[in-house]
């Protein structure tokens, strides 16, 4: 059986696109406006189509006959740390994604945001987008996953909604959560840390021994490479981490103090291999890492999309 297309709006650094790749899928096209990102799509897999072009501009109808719609669409009109203005943000891209689905209209739809987007101010907001959802064909559900119940050492609560045309929803059912795999931070940084031979590196990991607090990306109107504000850099001080900006290495063997994290370290936090690498200077690259899904919550919401795919084909042979 030929891999399942998907085409992906809102890609960033590419961990939703990762995550579908380790699932199953394979990639007709990833729609990204900001340039370092685009840059870091193609260095990381140069067959990959990468289309830097605004979602609100971009034409679907050459992309009729893909299996899935997938993106990540900018979480500042619903984020806390924001104005929360929903719908009246410019930066809202859900009508894009309605749009591109009622041109293509893909057996499925996923689209990811931040939590608050399931909050009860928005409630009117995501029935619209059912109902919009409900009139195409599909049935759609909003569900809260955690990052943590997939692999992943961090909180990251993700708001994500799976849209299934009518013929195949039944056979559809989300990931099962399963947080044993999920190391503490300290387990997950301390070869990192350590890289440069830390004194300190034991004693360490040996505090950062629960999960980190939801790393936040910031925005490309505001933010810069802290790991989140105040509330957060909190959580991060208790694991013996200086939230306050991103270090160019690990400590040196004589350090003292309360050590900052590298970008390559924030990448393994949020799920992404080693090899993968980000492409700008430091902020630009930071904020790919912060702001993306989780590679491996985009595998387990990928695999759980393959098998609705797989029990439909099933369900037409024998029929």
């Amino acid at each position: 059986m030929k891999s399942p297309i998907t085409l992906e709006i809102c890609a960033g650094g590419g961990g939703q696109a990762l995550g579908l790749e380790q699932a199953g899928f394979a990639h007709a096209g990833l729609v990204e406006i900001d340039q370092s990102s685009c840059e870091t799509l193609q260095l990381n897999r140069p067959l990959w189509n990468v289309v830097q072009a605004d979602a609100n501009q971009f034409d679907g109808r050459p992309y009729q006959g893909i299996d899935l719609l997938a993106g990540g669409v900018p979480c500042p009109p619903f984020s806390v740390a924001g104005k929360q203005l929903g719908a009246d943000d410019e930066r809202d891209l859900f009508p894009a994604m309605l749009r591109l689905t009622r041109e293509i209209r893909p057996p499925m739809v996923m689209i990811e945001n931040v939590r608050g987007l399931l909050s009860a101010q928005f409630a009117d907001y995501r029935s619209a987008i059912i109902t919009e959802l409900g009139y195409l064909g599909y049935w759609a559900e909003w569900r809260l996953l955690h990052a943590n119940n997939h692999g992943v050492p961090q909180l990251r609560p993700r708001a994500l909604l799976v849209a299934i045309r009518h013929d195949s929803s039944e056979l559809y059912s989300w990931p099962t959560p399963d947080p044993s795999h999920t190391s503490t931070v300290g387990d997950t940084l301390r070869d990192l840390m350590g890289a440069n031979g830390w004194r300190g590196t034991d004693a360490w990991s040996a505090n950062a021994n629960t999960i980190a607090p939801t790393v936040v990306g910031g925005s490309h109107k505001h933010g810069g490479p802290d790991l989140g504000p105040v509330r957060a850099r909190a959580g991060w001080a208790k694991l013996g981490v200086n939230g306050i900006g991103i270090a160019d290495d690990a400590p040196e063997p004589d350090f003292q103090g309360v050590p900052k994290l590298t970008t390559r370290m924030v990448a393994r936090i949020q799920g992404f291999p080693d090899d993968w690498t980000f492409t700008g200077r430091k902020t630009r690259a930071y904020r790919q890492i912060g702001n993306a899904f989780p590679p491996p919550v985009a595998r387990a919401m990928g695999a759980s999309l393959l098998e609705c795919v797989g029990a439909s084909q099933l369900v037409l042979m024998e029929k």
